[in-house]
């Protein structure tokens, strides 16, 4: 390869490197903003001021504020890690309690790490039809996980009185952004803490006492 033709690659590689940082700075400027100020009251001129680039490169890189947030969505249900989730659940396939745990962990995770983007899309959906329905549809992922788990259950692991959709539901009251958000933030535990005790109250509510 000729020293002109070697260069040119490596021109590329550099351009697609400036390319994604600048992505992930215009992220990471929007999501600030939102935080602090607000979804509704952040302008895209706020957010290109804030990463320091124009306005048209944001709307070049992300489209418009609902793609952006769009954008932020994505890349916050990546922050549990769920191959992770799915590796615990299997390695405690016949144990509820260790699986009640195994997703009270990719909870935990996911809260500690995007609890203020799952608020700020929350928040943004009551304004915008499109990002409602993005938090919508992240929430009936969830839901779909714990049917899965909970129904591949032998019928008297639960409670007695519990259906698997009761189950899920008493699962979404306990394990919630808002929880996590008042126990961390208003209440100083710390997040080991709380997913201990989402772990032994899930278990204590949801499993009959001879599987516990």
């Amino acid at each position: 390869m000729g020293a002109e033709a070697e260069r040119r690659r490596y021109d590329s590689i550099r351009r697609t490197a400036q390319a994604l940082q600048t992505r992930a700075e215009i992220a990471d400027a929007a999501r600030r903003l939102f935080v602090s100020n607000g979804w509704a009251a952040t302008t895209v001129r706020d957010v290109a001021r804030e990463a320091g680039v124009s306005t048209p490169t944001v709307y070049a890189v992300y489209g418009n504020k609902t793609s952006l947030t769009q954008a932020l969505a994505d890349s916050a249900d990546l922050s549990g890690d769920l191959d992770r989730q799915i590796a615990d659940l299997e390695a405690a396939t016949g144990s509820p309690a260790l699986q009640l745990a195994a997703m009270a962990g990719f909870d935990r995770r996911l809260y500690e790490r995007a609890a203020d983007v799952i608020l700020l899309v929350r928040e943004a959906g009551r304004v915008e039809p499109e990002l409602g329905a993005v938090y919508r549809e992240g929430r009936g992922k969830a839901d779909q996980t714990r049917v899965a788990v909970f129904s591949a259950w032998a019928k008297n692991v639960l409670r007695a009185g519990l259906d698997v959709m009761s189950a899920v539901d008493v699962y979404a009251g306990l394990c919630n952004v808002d929880v996590y958000q008042t126990l961390t933030g208003e209440r100083g535990w710390s997040p080991d803490r709380v997913e201990r005790w989402w772990a032994e109250t899930l278990a204590r509510v949801l499993l009959a006492d001879q599987v516990q």
